[in-house]
């Protein structure tokens, strides 16, 4: 990767930004501080393959974003795992429709999406496209985007058009964020002061 055209990061850009974006958006928390540890590991590589990075949340919690490039046979597998007070929650989008809830006192439980599935939140079921057991991913992840942009652009042209309330999709503000936290990543490794103040 040239950093004339890709700008100064490398994994951080390419995927690092993508686990940043889905740890705050799947905890609905806010980094506060990081500190940050990234290399380049290919021989003549100018821009990072490999990146750890500490983050402190508002309100106390602590996490870690991890990207690699040259973690062999893992493909893309971007994943989330949260852990709290009564368990912890497991997500991976190799396998999109299943959200994994682990309890401290009773067993692991599976949840699997479907547009037909009563027990999931109607935010949760206007996402799902297809019934229980139907692959949904990658595609239809933007497929979703792109309609609930639409359907906020049609609510603003057509007064009479009412969009619900619980959609989302990614704005220039989460765009803007990623890019801070690039910035951000690369200022904290390759600093002596290693926790740094996450400002947006």
């Amino acid at each position: 990767a040239n950093p004339k055209f890709n700008g100064p990061g490398g994994c951080l850009g390419d995927i690092g930004v993508h686990a940043e974006n889905l740890a705050e958006y799947f905890t609905g928390l806010t980094i506060d501080e990081l500190c940050a540890d990234i290399t380049s590991f290919v021989p003549g590589r100018e821009l990072d393959d490999d990146a750890s990075v500490l983050v402190r949340f508002k309100g106390g919690a602590k996490g870690l974003i991890f990207a690699s490039q040259i973690s062999a046979g893992e493909e893309n597998d971007l994943n989330i795992k949260v852990y709290g007070e009564k368990g912890g929650l497991e997500w991976h989008q190799m396998e999109p429709n299943t959200l994994l809830l682990k309890w401290l006192d009773q067993p692991m439980q599976v949840l699997r999406a479907g547009a037909n599935y009563q027990n999931l939140s109607e935010k949760t079921r206007w996402n799902c496209r297809t019934p229980g057991g139907h692959p949904e991913g990658y595609i239809e992840a933007f497929a979703n985007i792109y309609r609930n942009a639409a359907y906020h652009i049609l609510e603003k042209m057509d007064p009479d058009f009412s969009a619900p309330d619980f959609i989302e999709y990614p704005t220039i503000s989460d765009g803007v964020r990623g890019m801070q936290f690039i910035e951000k990543v690369i200022e904290s490794a390759e600093s002596k002061e290693k926790w740094l103040k996450f400002d947006s």
